[in-house]
This record gives C-alpha cells, structure tokens and sequence, in this order.
C-alpha cells in the first residue's frame, strides 16, 4: 500500500488565488498586479478579496490610478494581505501596497471553462475589474515545502494552469503590460496564472 502523504502542521486557508502580473518589458518592473482570493476555510471565515496595484511603485498615485483591494470580508482580506501578499514575489516591498483604497464587493462571478480560457469579474459600486486569462496550458499539481513557499513557513500544495496571454481591465480600460515567462515546479508558466486548490499549512515550531 502506498504511503499516505501528509502535511504537518495547521491549515491556516484554503480556496482560489489566481493571479496576474504585468510587466512591459522583461527586464522592467512590475506595472501592474492583481491577486484574487476565493477562500473557503480561513480563521477569518470564508470571502474574496481582489488587491490590485495600478501603481506598484508609488504609495500615493492619483485617484484614476488608485491601488486597491475589494473585498467582503475586511478582516480576511487584511489577514491575507498582512500575512501571505506581502511575501508574495511581485508584490514584495512594493510601496503601492501600504495605501489601499478599500472598495466593498457587491458581486463577482467566474466566467469560462478554466479549460481554454477564464475570467473573473469583480463588482464595486461604479467600478468593474476582470482579470482574463487565455491559451490556458495543462493543469498541473505540486506542493512546496515550508522553505521554498512565498512566506517561508507554509506547506502550499496547489493546482496551478499557466497561460499564454492574460490582461486586467478595469470599467473597460485594459491596464499596460503584459505576463512574462517564469519558472515554477520544474515548469515554465508566466507571471499570471489560475490557481486552484490552494491550501497554506503553517508548519509545526
């Protein structure tokens, strides 16, 4: 019989993060980022949660370029932001990150077949935001051990799906950039990818 793989430690959330990172050229900065949150288990109850950084690189932008998170469960969306974003490649020690506009989700909904192509849409009040992901690649499964995870010390295992092209519109105007090649799991994906069945095990000590 084959052994039973387990992950020590306490499941701390649970859910969907897919995400996207834009860049205008491979060498460049980030110029854009979006995380999305579908959490289905956390010490926070379940939520979403949409950060998304119109300007990475400043802390003050101008409102049209504001840096935002959108979300129905503050709490959450602070906890995650707090504990696993701003350990996150793209986004850490980006000054955008620490002067958010906090909108509250009224709606959103998953659109396509996470096959071929996926889009999620976010609803806040007169601001509508989807991420739209294309020429979806093969699924693929694996699970990073406590120190090579984001935060240093979590077990992630996840389903992750590259993508070959991926854009973030905001009420109808495509932010700049675009998703640039990146290694992962022995895979090369890019910068913006669907992640399924993300589980963050904080590891025992």
């Amino acid at each position: 019989m084959a052994e039973t793989l387990v992950f020590p430690g306490t499941v701390e959330w649970s859910g969907e993060n897919p995400g996207i990172s834009l860049k205008e050229s491979p060498e460049g900065p980030f110029v854009a980022l979006a995380s999305f949150f579908r959490v289905v288990l956390s010490p926070h109850g379940r939520g979403h949660a949409l950060v998304l950084l119109r300007a990475p690189q400043e802390a003050s932008p101008p409102a049209e370029r504001s840096n935002l998170c959108i979300t129905d469960n503050e709490k959450l969306a602070r906890w995650l932001i707090a504990e696993f974003v701003s350990h996150f490649g793209a986004f850490k020690g980006q000054p955008g990150l620490s002067s958010l506009l906090w909108r509250t989700l009224d709606e959103v909904k998953s659109v396509g077949d996470a096959v071929s192509s996926y889009s999620e849409i976010v609803r806040a009040g007169d601001l509508t935001v989807e991420l739209a992901w294309k020429g979806l690649g093969e699924p693929f499964c694996f699970a990073f051990p406590p120190e090579k995870s984001a935060t240093g010390k979590h077990h992630m295992p996840s389903l992750f799906v590259g993508c070959e092209t991926a854009t973030i519109t905001v009420n109808g105007r495509v932010l700049p950039g675009k998703p640039v090649p990146r290694e992962i799991a022995g895979r090369t994906i890019s910068t913006a990818m669907l992640a399924f069945s993300e589980t963050w095990i904080r590891a025992p000590g």
